[in-house]
């Protein structure tokens, strides 16, 4: 069996920490691009992610962990056979700070920088815009600022990379998260290591986490709105004419996704405490 991971990245350790929890260890050598471990008739192949599909669509490796915005860009949505609950992140337009703009409707006739022309241009499309798409393939946050186009689009994670260079977030087109992909004629043991995952996602997916933090009154019903989509039991206690206390039980495996929107909408005073189930 042969499985295709990221050399580095966000998703490089994560995955690696994915397979140790199906069973499989090894010793880690990034020095090579190639592992072979005899102990479970395995290959292992550290790639760019953007090789990652292809790998996979020609054969050359069974299944292979990577993000689900490479994949749609390549437009090979097809190979996808699960989504693993972590690497969140998301497409999104960014403009400098004391820019005008406050969403693609405004983008009408302006050039936007991107490393992801494919799920740029649908989206365009299908909201009836016409653009001019630039692509960049690295360093696309500098494009603004060196009169290169009038915006971007590029994944977000935290929002620090925007904000060290004088953007702002104004609108998500597309979110990602790590994927499973697989060959349609992956081998017996692709197939097994498949079940393997999906039987330790499900089960991580059913820890829940306690948050406890105060929220600003006036981004409270956007906050409320926000964890509403997939949380349990949110208790809410008006504190003071400006903070409301919030308690909220959340599905672990999203966890480090919510923390980012909560700092994005200046929550304080946060505190995650563990639990096990929800009856």
């Amino acid at each position: 069996m042969k499985i295709a991971l990221q050399k580095k990245g966000r998703l490089h350790e994560e995955s690696i920490n994915l397979l140790k929890a199906c069973g499989i260890n090894f010793p880690l050598d990034l020095s090579k691009d190639k592992l072979k471990i005899s102990t479970y008739n395995l290959d292992i192949f550290f790639l760019r992610d953007d090789d990652i599909p292809s790998y996979i669509q020609e054969g050359v490796a069974d299944i292979g962990i990577v993000g689900k915005n490479v994949v749609f860009e390549q437009e090979k949505s097809f190979l996808i056979k699960k989504h693993l609950g972590f690497g969140y992140c998301r497409l999104s337009f960014a403009v400098p700070k004391e820019s005008l703009y406050k969403s693609s409707k405004d983008f009408s006739g302006k050039c936007i920088a991107t490393s992801y022309p494919n799920i740029l241009f649908k989206f365009l499309k299908e909201q009836n815009i016409c653009s001019y798409i630039h692509k960049i393939s690295g360093s696309v946050e500098i494009a603004p600022n060196i009169g290169v186009a009038d915006a971007i689009c590029d994944l977000v994670s935290s929002g620090s990379t925007l904000d060290s260079n004088d953007l702002k977030e104004i609108e998500t087109i597309f979110s990602s998260e790590a994927v499973l992909i697989c060959h349609p004629k992956s081998s017996r043991l692709a197939k097994k290591l498949i079940f393997r995952l999906q039987a330790f996602k499900r089960a991580r997916d059913n820890k829940y986490l306690l948050l406890l933090f105060n929220a600003p009154n006036k981004k409270l019903e956007k906050i409320i709105s926000f964890l509403h989509k997939s949380c349990k039991r949110l208790h809410r206690i008006p504190k003071a004419a400006l903070w409301t206390y919030i308690q909220v039980i959340v599905p672990a495996f999203i966890i480090w996704n919510i923390l980012d929107e909560l700092k994005r909408n200046s929550v304080k005073d946060l505190v995650v405490l563990e639990k096990m189930r929800v009856f």
